[in-house]
């Protein structure tokens, strides 16, 4: 099983992710982790992302993913902002994609991203982000305004696999 946690910064994917992941006993990986130095940089400087700086690591996150699905699984974090984003990841998957969208308020999200310390993620960035984003119909869209654990609770029950 491959479960993708997306949204934009600030959201939680990567602490929802590794809650998640524990839960299922998959692996979890960040996509972050997967962007090249040019990426970062660009970020880092507040200059957002284009989809031609995005293919790149979209593509390499879509055969890792594949590489994942073989060895049963796992949970990525990914901001996954646009469906044609989300159609590139799931190019060399053979099974569905579960898709995990956390979505919150702007307000919420500034002050999330004021408070966090040692991210390369320019917090100016966030309206570039939330402009890019395309809410899928497809996904469990979850509200990030409870504890991370209710979260993952209520993504388990949605998912009805516990």
């Amino acid at each position: 099983m491959i479960l993708i946690v997306g949204g934009v910064s600030g959201t939680g994917k990567s602490t929802v992710g590794k809650m998640l992941a524990e839960t299922l006993d998959l692996p979890f990986y960040d996509a972050d982790d997967f962007h090249p130095e040019s990426n970062v940089q660009k970020m880092q400087n507040g200059q957002p992302l284009n989809d031609q700086d995005r293919q790149p690591w979209l593509e390499t996150l879509a055969s890792e993913l594949r590489t994942w699905e073989k060895q049963g699984g796992a949970v990525l974090a990914c901001s996954a902002l646009k469906a044609a984003y989300r159609e590139t990841l799931a190019t060399q998957c053979h099974n569905k994609i579960e898709w995990i969208i956390l979505h919150g308020s702007k307000a919420l999200l500034s002050e999330r991203l004021a408070a966090r310390k040692g991210h390369f993620f320019e917090p100016k960035l966030l309206d570039s982000q939330l402009n890019t984003l395309e809410l899928p119909v497809d996904a469990h869209v979850v509200d990030i305004q409870s504890p991370p654990n209710v979260i993952v609770k209520s993504i388990i029950a949605r998912l009805e696999i516990a």
